[in-house]
């Protein structure tokens, strides 16, 4: 399974594009910014889009995306989300006030997007080749919020993506019970800011810290750091390192990295 990163970033800025994974070429994870890289083939060739929340930075190419490419598509495309999502975004982006309700264009009986409501713990078999499994896991953010382990129907390891969070022992009780090959985790705010990111829910390197202690002795995989602003990823990344440094509980001894835009994610 490969995983495309599209998007990573918290905000916009100068080769900074926010929140979007492409995994093999038929599943989107989040549709931040980054989708824009896509061509048109490419973004035709998406059968299923899965979200983590309703935030901007993570649904912004949607709906641009969806005109874009309607015309060269013989089905709707499927957006799972939670129910809270998926009604933001009828009421909010696809409300013939932001943009068309393409879930009712052309017509009601053949529309350009579907809406499909996904719950905490399901897990869904999606692809145009139905070769991937789902499975959705708690999030803590400031609205109804998700992130997902995803691998090979075939079997394999997970990928596994936290999405916008706080501390959330539920999502480490299910990440110590899976086979997971690589974990996507945000860290989204520095420890100056780190009133502000309680505040608003993310986690900064104290808090990722404190959250990584969580991951059962003996179990190691590569932990990619995502989500982070653009003027702060390199005061965050120093101070994770300088945590480690430290030995930190949660950090010491972990294989710690950056995620970029643009990379490939292959396991």
């Amino acid at each position: 399974m490969q995983v495309r990163v599209l998007g990573c970033s918290g905000a916009i800025a100068k080769d900074c594009r926010t929140t979007a994974f492409l995994i093999d070429d038929d599943l989107l994870v989040d549709a931040g910014t980054g989708v824009g890289d896509l061509t048109l083939d490419e973004m035709a060739g998406i059968d299923d889009v899965v979200l983590t929340h309703s935030h901007l930075d993570h649904i912004a190419a949607l709906p641009l995306m969806i005109d874009a490419v309607a015309s060269r598509r013989r089905q709707p495309l499927r957006v799972h989300a939670l129910a809270a999502t998926n009604q933001a975004l009828r009421a909010h982006v696809f409300n013939n006030v932001v943009w068309p309700d393409f879930a009712r264009i052309p017509s009601p009986e053949r529309p350009f997007v579907c809406f499909h409501d996904i719950d905490v713990g399901a897990v869904l078999t999606l692809g145009s080749r139905q070769s991937k499994m789902i499975e959705v896991l708690p999030a803590v953010h400031t609205v109804p919020a998700c992130g997902f382990a995803i691998r090979n129907a075939a079997g394999g390891p997970h990928w596994a993506f936290s999405g916008d969070t706080e501390r959330n022992p539920p999502f480490w009780d299910r990440m110590n019970a899976l086979d997971v090959g690589m974990l996507v985790i945000e860290t989204a705010f520095s420890d100056q800011e780190q009133a502000l990111a309680q505040r608003s829910l993310h986690l900064s390197p104290t808090t990722l810290a404190n959250e990584l202690a969580c991951i059962d002795p003996g179990r190691h995989y590569p932990i990619y750091i995502t989500h982070t602003k653009p003027a702060e990823t390199e005061e965050i990344m120093s101070q994770i390192e300088t945590l480690a440094g430290r030995k930190v509980r949660g950090l010491a001894q972990r294989d710690i990295r950056w995620l970029k835009a643009d990379g490939i994610l292959t396991f």
